[in-house]
């Protein structure tokens, strides 16, 4: 996935440029900054001074840095106005004149799940590769394709080959570019960043897989941009949800069109805004609110969602969290349509309410390639918060889980994940189940 690509190629070029860094100073250390720009900016510098010596003392060396150069842009003669080749969410750029191939990209992980009192189940979850073109420097294209459990078995819940995102950005300004096509709703931080490496925990956390749909998909077009001083936005016009697919447990999971002829007739909107201007520190604030529809139902109901997130380093210490509320109107009138329709009233609550913490600690100094995290993560969720005159809350939908494992990552790319789930409800009868969970992750 990566609608959030600025930060994955960012990331990426700064493990490089830290790994060759290593080679022209043994005793190099990574700077604490969190703002992965400026950690950029420092070794870009520190490398240029060192490569102004490396020629002459040991060819070899210069030579094996010198790619770290090539993603600088140029500047352009006096004459003609500056380009903007960067997208906010596509950190990439045309090395010349006309078009340039982009290479390929991609992640993947396996799973071994295990509830209590149960088998244990092994999944090679998903295989995601992903694909990009620059036309020139203002139009670029971005795309992933997943492949999730490993087969496809025609239109059963078996396994799925899956168009997750293909968009094309038209990069006018940092501040405005254009976007069109597939693309995720970028909402919480799991939906646009959900590569394994990128996480902590084998599977996501639940308040961004029930609350916040991921990962959520939509046909949309919309705007993007950097406003400087460490703001930048995605906005977003996208097809809405289905309402048949809304339930009690799941709350609007199954309401996602993954823009398959997707209803458009009254689309949402849905946007974000990112302050990351302070080291060490990210915000986030994401809304959306659209119009369900279907063909199935006369019931519109309005699903509005709010949510605030942040991410903070303290030395060798991790924190993120985030926050989740989702409204849905007409839930009495629509409990009593799909009743009518199915047979059984599914309980849709008109208001649903979730949040996580999660710490962390990285555990091998900064010098070393390997990292171990230690973790921990607390996550309530409710799906049933508040529910229309005439229905009453599933106390079993009230829900919250401590999740506490270990990362292992032998690579900055590479994830060995283990954690054990301790999950709890309001039901004093219907208990849910612990579980142990063991995971091989990997991006490239």
């Amino acid at each position: 996935m990566l609608s959030a690509q600025t930060d994955v190629d960012r990331e990426r070029r700064l493990a490089d440029l830290e790994r060759k860094m290593r080679l022209l100073d043994p005793n190099f250390s990574p700077s604490n900054s969190a703002s992965v720009d400026l950690r950029l900016a420092e070794l870009e510098l520190r490398i240029d001074g060192l490569l102004a010596a490396a020629p002459k003392a040991a060819p070899e060396l210069a030579a094996a840095v010198q790619p770290a150069q090539v993603t600088t842009p140029t500047v352009p003669p006096a004459d003609q106005a500056p380009l903007q080749p960067l997208s906010v969410t596509g950190d990439y750029q045309a090395s010349g004149e006309g078009e340039t191939r982009l290479p390929v990209s991609g992640y993947m992980d396996a799973h071994f799940n295990k509830d209590a009192g149960q088998p244990g189940r092994a999944d090679f979850h998903r295989f995601v590769l992903l694909f990009g073109h620059s036309f020139s420097e203002r139009i670029k294209f971005w795309s992933e394709l997943e492949v999730e459990h490993a087969l496809v078995e025609g239109g059963e819940r078996k396994g799925e080959v899956a168009l997750e995102q293909a968009y094309l950005d038209f990069l006018v300004k940092p501040w405005l570019n254009f976007r069109g096509g597939m693309v995720l709703s970028p909402v919480g931080i799991i939906n646009e960043r959900h590569e394994p490496p990128s996480f902590n925990g084998v599977e996501r956390p639940f308040v961004e897989t029930i609350l916040i749909p991921t990962t959520w998909r939509e046909m949309g077009v919309g705007l993007t941009g950097d406003l400087g001083r460490g703001f930048r936005y995605r906005t977003y016009m996208i097809s809405a949800l289905d309402p048949t697919g809304f339930s009690a447990e799941e709350g609007i999971r199954n309401g996602r069109t993954g823009g398959f002829e997707a209803p458009f007739r009254n689309p949402a909107i849905v946007g974000r805004l990112e302050f990351a201007g302070v080291r060490r520190l990210t915000l986030g604030l994401s809304g959306y609110s659209g119009v369900s529809s279907s063909d199935f139902v006369k019931v519109t109901p309005r699903v509005s969602i709010a949510s605030f997130d942040g991410r903070y380093s303290l030395g060798r210490i991790d924190f993120r969290g985030l926050f989740a509320n989702t409204w849905i109107t007409k839930t009495r009138e629509l409990n009593f349509e799909l009743e009518r329709l199915s047979g059984f009233n599914p309980n849709i609550a008109k208001q649903l309410l979730g949040y996580y913490v999660e710490p962390a600690l990285h555990v091998f100094p900064r010098r070393l390639r390997s990292d171990l995290i230690l973790f921990t993560r607390y996550e309530k969720y409710n799906t049933q918060h508040r529910m229309a005159a005439g229905l009453q809350p599933l106390p079993e939908f009230d829900r919250s889980s401590v999740i506490t494992g270990v990362t292992f990552k032998p690579n900055a790319d590479v994830a060995i994940k283990f954690d054990y789930v301790f999950n709890r409800n309001a039901n004093s009868v219907v208990r849910p189940l612990n579980a142990i969970n063991l995971g091989l992750g990997w991006w490239f």
